[in-house]
């Protein structure tokens, strides 16, 4: 059986991303795999390049053979050179920066106005009632147990 590493394809029109698989040459370009070893998303900046070093080592080992653009893949992470010892074993591929913090500018006034705030509501009479009907209550409870 002719093993090839390859990408197959997800994603929308224009906007694709895929998964390096090491699959049969003879199945169909996003058919059945053998197994997932990495991930490439070329539209993003810079493009995320994925690959489980590892089990790419073992593919090659075994005989499988990578397409051009995985063969490409391989050598910015470096896996190619490892395998054949030629060229760099260096990762050559670039992190994405991490998002910038943001600062709200001094200067401007701020859109958002505060909300005018309500008269405060004198909670005294209710707080009174409740605790008039609590001394109350042990009161009477105290009168019913005199009572039997």
């Amino acid at each position: 059986m002719a093993v090839k590493i390859r990408l197959k394809r997800f994603g929308k029109i224009r906007a694709p991303y895929y998964r390096v698989v090491v699959a049969d040459s003879r199945t169909k370009r996003d058919g059945r795999v053998i197994e997932e070893i990495g991930k490439y998303h070329p539209t993003e900046h810079p493009s995320l390049i994925e690959i489980d070093s590892e089990r790419a080592q073992y593919w090659l080992g075994v005989g499988a053979q990578p397409t051009e653009q995985v063969a490409a893949l391989l050598k910015l992470t470096g896996d190619w050179g490892k395998f054949s010892g030629e060229g760099s074993t260096e990762n050559q591929v670039k992190q994405p920066e991490g998002k910038k913090a943001f600062v709200a500018d001094e200067a401007k006034k701020p859109v958002l106005k505060p909300k005018a705030e309500k008269p405060a509501e004198a909670p005294a009479p209710a707080a009174t009632e409740s605790t008039d009907a609590e001394e109350a209550a042990p009161a009477a409870d105290e009168a019913e147990k005199t009572e039997s």
